[in-house]
């Protein structure tokens, strides 16, 4: 039996209750999380934390949340469990809404959704086997359960062989590791992911995000993460949302809002995953031409493979390339190009016509020379 099998049985979807709604939105049928007019207003807070906040998180996805600091992203997280009461609105769990839950009732749902910290929570007194047994002793499961479930936990997430050890004597992404198992120890479907790596180095980041990602798709987990870092956005994640002052401002599937953000925060959260402009380039783009022979400047973004000979030609005159590259997000080609046009028998609002005939995203970036 493998790891994946120890630490679950296979089980059915959950199928939603039949009903008008989800007859008219077929989206429903796969939401495993469903935020309805949430909101959320701290006390002595003018401002709402959350408001307004429609969204559908799919089972089985991962979802990222990001936005500007105080923009709501753990105040949403933290609805999911209920460690954050909502003041308006309603929270869905596979279709049923948690706000009425007592207490027994929130501590199974507590035991279906595991949570990931940033500062690992670990008890520095315990060895990596006692913290994240902690969680089955409390649960009353048996030793041999425990044993079972413990040795299970740890290879999956490659610490068996420091089982004896304790917090001090481990690395950042090591103690990490042991809050992803402790999360999982009471085999949950929903697995939430709070700054979760914003403590670690690169390096040490993208071997995390590669244990999630494979965490995902043996245990079939909906992940759902808030994060600073675009890159681990871009790097793990289905979709995303961006909220802005405690409100959806954009949401979609991460290569198409990573490839043609739409809002001014979304813009601005990505730009430091752009390429800047070259020095020298930025000090020669003048905002209108000085001359005929000017240069129109234009950035142009690309999803999946472009034909730049075609591109070219459409153009007209001569066409050079400044700067661009190629990422890859998902299975999605994501091009950005910065091209100088020279010469050009078409205006600029033609080649920016033309341009968008090749490209989905095109903009003038100025004039030079």
């Amino acid at each position: 039996m493998s790891n994946a099998s120890a630490l679950r049985a296979p089980t059915a979807p959950a199928t939603p209750a039949p009903g008008r709604e989800t007859a008219l939105r077929p989206e429903v049928n796969q939401a495993h999380v469903r935020f309805i007019g949430l909101g959320k207003t701290y006390a002595g807070q003018a401002q709402p934390a959350l408001h307004g906040i429609d969204l559908n998180i799919r089972r089985g996805e991962i979802f990222g949340i990001i936005g500007r600091s105080g923009a709501g992203k753990s105040s949403l997280l933290r609805t999911i469990n209920r460690l954050e009461q909502p003041s308006q609105g309603r929270v869905l769990i596979d279709q049923v809404d948690i706000a009425p839950f007592d207490e027994d009732r929130l501590v199974a749902l507590r035991r279906r959704i595991g949570m990931i910290f940033q500062h690992f929570n670990l008890m520095s007194a315990k060895t990596v086997w006692q913290n994240v047994e902690l969680p089955l002793k409390v649960a009353g499961v048996a030793k041999a359960e425990r044993q079972r479930k413990v040795r299970a936990l740890l290879e999956l997430v490659g610490l068996a062989e420091k089982h004896h050890v304790y917090p001090a004597q481990l690395s950042g992404g090591q103690k990490q590791r042991v809050g992803i198992a402790r999360a999982l120890v009471h085999d949950p479907e929903i697995l939430l992911c709070d700054e979760a790596t914003s403590a670690l180095d690169p390096e040490t980041t993208a071997s995390i995000l590669e244990l999630l990602r494979d965490i995902n798709q043996r245990l079939g987990l909906t992940v759902v993460l808030i994060t600073h870092e675009m890159a681990v956005i871009r790097d793990i994640c289905h979709r995303v949302v961006v909220l802005e002052r405690g409100e959806v401002v954009e949401q979609g599937e991460v290569w198409q809002v990573f490839g043609s953000p739409r809002h001014e925060v979304t813009r601005t959260l990505l730009a430091p995953l752009q390429a800047k402009l070259s020095a020298a380039l930025q000090d020669s783009l003048r905002a209108s031409p000085a001359s005929r022979e000017a240069a129109v400047v234009l950035k142009l973004v690309v999803i999946g493979e472009l034909e730049l000979s075609g591109l070219f030609k459409d153009l007209g005159g001569q066409v050079s390339l400044l700067q661009g590259g190629v990422e890859t997000i998902g299975e999605h080609a994501l091009g950005r190009l910065i091209l100088s046009v020279r010469g050009s028998a078409h205006e600029p609002h033609h080649l920016l016509e033309r341009a968008r005939r090749w490209a989905d995203d095109v903009e003038v970036l100025g004039y030079v020379g």
